[in-house]
């Protein structure tokens, strides 16, 4: 695999079908990523630190992994984010800020690795990092793949902030001109010597988000972003303006469309023009159209060329590249990396913060994909540990993030990777012991990478904040073999749907399952509200099955057990259960209750 740059004067041609919206759902990992990763688990600087983390600071983050014995529990990778790199590249090159990072990464990682831990960094596909150092990796693919490999990197976290073709964090706005499609009232095709006029409503709407304006034309039409909470991750998430063509002969004909072009999130200026269905479709424009003088000032395009059929055709209006250019550009990175080093295992945890639908295309190039945006947005300075909180109505706490990846277990698995909602805050301000053990049960049950963001100084060995990190009966369910994600199986506030309705409303109960390896389940009762509850919740051993039993290695050994082995993850305590219901009474706020059962 050759190493390749993006450019930073417009977006790239898309590498190639694999790389299109067609191929998304195709389950195809693109050759160069690794596969069948369990989530990474380690420690992460920035909640601890923001961007005044230092190396000394590193050095003594990696004594206490090891000296808490965190290594022993399975927390491998140490990650440097944000805040270690020269403000300028020197050279076309990153390297190390001079006053905290003194003796350079390469030094670092030797230090990291002589603890037997792995050594992770951060960057940005944009034109600059999130702080604002001017060193994404956006036009340096190859050169800092070099230097990666050269360093030693075990694992990259890659954020999305200054992307230039996307209205991204620190992004110009306008930048939403190459990620919507121009609004369109219709289309005119030559064929034959006659011409097929329809206007936007004849056409019909596929997927979300496109909808037909009072003013006769289609508008919106693009990839939801999805970086706030709100909207469900489930479904198709970006939408198309189709329209059935029927040609008299089969042959090249011309298509025309009448458009007016926006800078703005919902209108832009890009245009692709398709025929077929996604999976075998053939592009026949794929680029700007000249500009307008305003959304409604509507124009024809110059004709484009396209092949039709005898028949009838599926001519699709669309511009899906929004997440085709995001993957293209950790793409190129990935075939960087595999190109300096063959067989590239370090592992790519992709943070564009769900913004282009990653769910759909993350399992492609990602070992993991953040969901929504940050878990808390006040993180800590040398010490100083930071606030977090349980909910709120941002990405910014425990429920906001919990809400969204709870429902999104299909997306995950040993052959494609991991929903990501962010670090752990364990820890922190805001953040209680009891929010703590259900926080760590929720992400271990939904196979979420495990980051540490606390500053380990804080922790002794035995004390009640490295029970919960340590805690081995719960991070074996994140870490085991068989790889699925628990499934939401019953909800106090849907009982239709509970494992597919996106829920924000924190008054209710949760019950997820879990298969495991050796065929027994875990099943988690959560107390998503903040008041206590005190109401019974159960379920049995058939709706157990009904919702995961597809996924599990002993599904009828289950199902016709005489008697259930329940251990407590966190008191250890083991019961007996004989009728295959398992209930509880009562959850303390924000509490949980979690058993591993085995059926004998």
């Amino acid at each position: 695999m050759a190493a390749r740059r993006t450019s930073r004067k417009g977006p790239e041609k898309i590498a190639g079908r694999e790389y299109g919206f067609g191929a998304f759902a195709n389950g195809k990992a693109l050759p160069f990523k690794g596969k069948g990763e369990l989530p990474a688990m380690g420690w992460n600087s920035w909640n601890a630190f923001g961007s005044g983390n230092t190396q000394e600071l590193t050095k003594q983050m990696a004594d206490a992994m090891v000296r808490l014995e965190l290594d022993k529990a399975g927390y491998a990778y140490l990650v440097l984010d944000d805040g270690c790199y020269r403000a300028q590249r020197v050279d076309e090159r990153i390297s190390n800020e001079e006053v905290k990072f003194p003796d350079g990464f390469a030094a670092l990682s030797d230090y990291v690795h002589g603890k037997g831990l792995k050594f992770g960094m951060y960057n940005d596909i944009g034109t600059n990092l999130c702080a604002g150092a001017a060193v994404g990796t956006c036009g340096h693919e190859d050169l800092d793949a070099q230097s990666y490999v050269e360093w030693g990197v075990d694992f990259l976290k890659v954020d999305n902030c200054y992307y230039p073709w996307d209205n991204a964090t620190f992004s110009d706005r306008t930048n939403a001109r190459y990620t919507y499609a121009p609004n369109i009232r219709g289309i005119r095709v030559s064929t034959g010597g006659s011409e097929i006029r329809q206007s936007a409503e004849d056409g019909c709407f596929r997927g979300q988000g496109g909808y037909l304006h009072r003013g006769g034309y289609a508008t919106n039409i693009g990839t939801f972003d999805g970086t706030n909470t709100g909207v469900t991750p489930l479904g198709e998430r970006s939408g198309e303006l189709v329209f059935a063509v029927r040609a008299r002969e089969e042959g090249t004909c011309t298509l025309c469309v009448e458009y007016a072009t926006g800078q703005e999130e919902g209108v832009g200026q890009w245009l692709q023009i398709a025929v077929g269905e996604k999976e075998d479709e053939i592009r026949y424009f794929d680029g700007f159209l000249p500009p307008t003088e305003d959304p409604e000032a509507f124009v024809w395009s110059e004709p484009v060329e396209i092949f039709l059929k005898k028949g009838e055709n599926l001519v699709r209006l669309m511009n899906h590249r929004r997440q085709e250019n995001v993957l293209n550009s950790y793409a190129a990175l990935s075939e960087s990396l595999d190109s300096v080093k063959p067989g590239n295992d370090i592992v790519l945890s992709i943070c564009e913060w769900g913004k282009t639908q990653p769910q759909n295309w993350g399992y492609k190039v990602g070992n993991s994909w953040r969901i929504l945006n940050d878990i808390t947005f006040q993180v800590g300075a040398d010490g100083d540990p930071g606030r977090a909180r349980w909910a709120g109505d941002g990405t910014d706490s425990i429920t906001s993030q919990y809400n969204k990846a709870v429902v999104m277990d299909e997306f995950a698995g040993l052959d494609r990777g991991w929903n990501d909602p962010d670090m752990l805050v364990i820890g922190m301000d805001g953040i209680s012991l009891t929010m703590s053990r259900t926080h760590m049960t929720m992400w271990c049950m939904m196979n979420a990478p495990l980051m540490l963001g606390i500053d380990l100084r804080r922790v002794e060995k035995g004390d009640e904040l490295w029970k919960i990190m340590a805690n081995r009966e719960v991070i074996a369910l994140n870490q085991d073999p068989l790889g699925v994600q628990a499934k939401r199986i019953s909800c106090s506030l849907e009982e239709e749907n509970p494992d597919s309705v996106y829920i924000t409303n924190n008054e209710r109960v949760d019950v997820l399952a879990k298969p495991l390896a050796d065929g027994d389940v875990a099943l988690l009762f959560v107390n998503v509200s903040e008041k206590d509850w005190q109401q019974e919740i159960a379920v049995d051993a058939e709706r157990i099955v009904k919702y995961i039993g597809h996924k599990m290695t002993a599904r009828d050994r289950f199902l016709d057990a005489q008697v259930y082995r329940l251990t407590d993850l966190w008191t250890g305590t083991v019961t007996q259960e004989r009728s295959g219901i398992f209930s509880v009474w009562q959850l303390e706020a924000c509490g949980c209750a979690a058993y591993r059962i085995r059926p004998s």
